[in-house]
């Protein structure tokens, strides 16, 4: 009788690196919940090292854009417009899933931006990364799994709707190079920035952890956002 080829094929598999599931299911590395406390214990709690080389570095590390990683059929980025923006309008027949129109409180700034979706207006309103996918690369991500990473890179946690032409300021500048003007978020932005390396297991630099640091010596106590979407995703693969 021939030999079963299940045993040959699957080796076959491996070896050709093909076997690639965490890329469509669960990460395949545990994603915590994000701490309970405040931002200063947390950020405590953070490993201080330098930054790792930006070698490898590609966006499409991160996976797809704008990926509607809670499942409910509406992408991250329009999920993101419909939470920050007031008096939204939705395209008719998207089930209230296509921001089409709004007005921006911008959380950077203090000012007010509206929001136009079309080919020379969208950009006026951005979606940042809090902690950008550059920074998260040269202090940890490199070592996630891919979905962790696509993961990260549409969790609403690390998502925030902004001024445009100020988002492009802020590149991937990380708390020792760049805060927000408006000084009244900053204690907010440094928060989330905390929360969202916490959750994801990533490390702060010495000038990064003492930039933030100085901003919440201004405000003890300051709480920590939490990722619904991690700890939905931690749950699942306890």
């Amino acid at each position: 009788m021939r030999p079963s080829l299940l045993p040959i094929l699957l080796t076959l598999l491996l070896l050709s690196g093909c076997a690639g599931f965490e890329l469509t299911g669960l990460p395949t590395q545990p994603v915590a919940p994000t701490p309970t406390g405040d931002a200063a214990t947390a950020l405590a709690a953070l490993p201080v090292k330098g930054r790792a080389p930006r070698t490898g570095y590609e966006r499409d590390e991160f996976g797809q854009r704008w990926a509607d990683v809670d499942r409910d059929g509406c992408d991250q980025r329009n999920q993101v417009l419909a939470r920050d923006l007031s008096s939204v309008e939705f395209r008719p027949g998207t089930r209230d899933c296509v921001v089409v129109s709004g007005a921006l409180l911008d959380p950077y700034t203090g000012d007010g931006v509206p929001f136009l979706r079309g080919e020379a207006t969208s950009a006026d309103v951005q979606i940042d990364h809090v902690v950008s996918l550059s920074n998260a690369w040269q202090t940890g991500a490199q070592q996630l799994d891919p979905r962790t990473r696509e993961l990260f890179a549409n969790d609403p946690l690390n998502l925030l709707a902004v001024d445009g032409p100020t988002n492009g300021a802020k590149g991937d500048g990380d708390a020792a190079t760049w805060l927000p003007p408006a000084r009244g978020y900053r204690c907010a932005y440094v928060a989330r920035q905390v929360a969202v390396k916490a959750t994801y297991g990533l490390w702060v630099t010495a000038a990064e952890a003492a930039a933030i640091a100085r901003v919440l010596d201004g405000c003890p106590g300051e709480p920590l956002p939490v990722s619904t979407v991690a700890a939905g995703q931690a749950a699942a693969t306890r």
